[in-house]
């Protein structure tokens, strides 16, 4: 059983809410969701303007995605789209951005992902734009496990189906990716795994900007970055739910 800084995989799947528990967040929709997603994440870094997208496939195969239009610091639950499994929107005056067919690609041939985040984020864009993949230098960097693709055939644009098709066939079974001279990529089964992939890897990347421009470091080795990552099945315990209430203090009205 993997363990280290006091957390093993059962103490992790145990983290998880129980009923009866004194809830961690008050109820809320999953277009709710999808907009907190959005505020935490732009605080983070995920933050280019109006740039970037989240997709939630929700379990009838329709899925939820934030407005082309709107910035994900001033998203709403009631500014969600719902679109179908090719991307129509059913229920919203709001458009789309083209570059869907990325995270339409991706729920098709993964039935693992469930969440497809893409944006242009401050750290990460730095070393997709370097093209260098990031070594892990501190224990907070290592909490997701595997390999970091830098998907390097950029075309300028991704919305075609051809140059998404060749974006998702370099990702494999990987769990994110860095766009080289684009951006980075983040997918997961659900929104708790995908916050915590989203934040590690702009932490990871911010970590190693600082210690490179400080004279360099040592990076931990896979074996300790292994032990790390026995986080990332379940999402760090409580960290999603701390997140979504630091936004709900600020902005009760997300949910709305």
């Amino acid at each position: 059983m993997k363990k280290y800084d006091g957390l093993n995989e059962d103490m992790v799947k145990q983290f998880a809410p129980q009923p009866g528990c004194r809830p961690l967040l008050p109820p809320m929709s999953e277009k709710g969701q999808v907009a907190l997603m959005c505020r935490m994440l732009f605080k983070e870094g995920w933050n280019e303007h109006i740039a970037g997208h989240i997709t939630l496939r929700l379990d009838n195969g329709n899925m939820l995605t934030n407005p082309w239009e709107l910035a994900w610091d001033e998203l709403t639950a009631s500014d969600i789209v719902t679109i179908d499994s090719k991307g129509k929107i059913l229920d919203s005056d709001w458009n789309v951005t083209p570059a869907l067919g990325l995270h339409l690609q991706l729920h098709q041939t993964r039935p693992d992902v469930h969440v497809v985040i893409h944006n242009h984020a401050h750290w990460s864009g730095i070393w997709a734009n370097m093209h260098r993949v990031p070594p892990i230098y501190d224990q907070t960097s290592a909490h997701v496990p595997g390999d970091l693709p830098l998907y390097n055939e950029y075309e300028g644009r991704f919305d075609n189906d051809e140059t998404t098709m060749s974006a998702v066939e370099a990702l494999g079974d990987a769990r994110w990716a860095l766009l080289a001279n684009h951006g980075s990529l983040v997918v997961g089964k659900d929104l708790r795994q995908a916050h915590l992939r989203a934040i590690t890897l702009e932490w990871r990347c911010k970590k190693a900007y600082e210690v490179e421009l400080a004279g360099g470091g040592t990076p931990l080795s896979d074996e300790e970055a292994e032990k790390v990552s026995v986080t990332d099945a379940n999402g760090f315990p409580f960290l999603w739910e701390a997140m979504a209430r630091r936004e709900l203090r600020a902005d009760p009205s997300i949910l709305d």
